[in-house]
């Protein structure tokens, strides 16, 4: 997406009476406008849901700024996931936002306890949340949902009052979002329809009023691309093909450049095809020979 096409948000925005958007300050091809931090509650403290990027004078100075501003303090803060746009401020609004005031910082656990999982501030230490938690603040009731597929730590917030999802990166308010199991993705994507909403406050992007309609166009947005594969793989006639030989053909009008991260989004579909059996894989991972065929009943 281009930064063109990006709809203008403001550094700072009330959605609803217990809803304040700040822009992260760090706009970008990934990061669309900039990560949304979210300050969520109605009383004199309120629950901070994601920060930006590391050194981002811009977004710890807005945030101290509406802070000041409504008279409002900070009772803990809340991290979708642990990727560094989310994350890296956390340093910064504990030091100078809030001026070394201790709060928790919590977030779901890496499904992989080997991984590492730090601050970037040895002093400072995740709490960790599990899934289906309630947290409370005044004026909020909030639900962590555990939605893998962006990465494996990845939650969704349910905010009742306002029958909103915070949906953090697995689904963006403009474009679609990068991913590292498109099955679980797709699982997760799944799960939220159960809930009865009717706003998504994205962790990029604008807020989507059409909570349901969005959801089910990512859903049927992957589908596509499951398909236009699978038809590939049928009209090669049994024939066994590698990941660039059908990144080739299915994304034969993309530049050269962008094939290898073509191929990586198609290496994951082709996994999550694994895993329902539609297709088979041939060859050994280590030695990186790997071809793929329809799996044959």
């Amino acid at each position: 997406m281009t930064a063109g096409s990006l709809v203008p948000l403001e550094m700072e925005a009330q959605l609803s009476p217990r809803v304040i958007r700040i822009l992260g300050g760090n706009p970008g091809m990934m990061t669309l406008q900039g990560t949304n931090s979210y300050i969520i509650g109605t009383g004199k403290k309120r629950i901070l849901v994601d920060t930006s990027e590391p050194e981002i004078p811009l977004y710890t100075d807005k945030l101290k700024e509406v802070l000041l501003k409504n008279d409002i303090g900070l009772q803990e803060i809340l991290l979708t996931h642990h990727h560094g746009d989310h994350v890296g401020a956390i340093a910064a609004v504990i030091n100078d936002v809030l001026g070394g005031e201790r709060i928790p910082i919590k977030k779901l656990p890496f499904k992989d306890n080997r991984k590492e999982d730090v601050i970037n501030d040895n002093s400072l230490h995740y709490q960790y949340l599990e899934d289906g938690e309630i947290i409370k603040t005044d004026g909020a009731t909030l639900k962590v949902i555990h939605t893998p597929g962006h990465c494996c730590d990845h939650m969704a917030i349910y905010l009742q009052e306002d029958e909103a999802i915070l949906s953090g990166d697995c689904i963006l308010g403009q474009g679609t979002t990068v991913f590292d199991d498109l099955y679980e993705l797709i699982q997760s994507l799944k799960l939220l329809l159960n809930y009865p909403c009717k706003i998504i406050y994205p962790g990029h992007g604008p807020i989507i009023k059409d909570a349901h309609s969005k959801i089910r166009e990512y859903i049927s947005h992957r589908k596509e691309r499951e398909d236009q594969i699978l038809n590939v793989m049928r009209s090669l006639s049994g024939k066994l093909a590698s990941s660039m030989e059908l990144t080739k053909i299915v994304y034969k009008d993309i530049p050269e450049s962008y094939l290898l991260a073509a191929e990586n989004n198609l290496v994951l579909t082709l996994k999550k095809l694994l895993i329902e059996n539609k297709v088979a894989k041939v060859g050994d991972d280590d030695l990186g020979e790997i071809k793929w065929e329809l799996r044959k009943f």
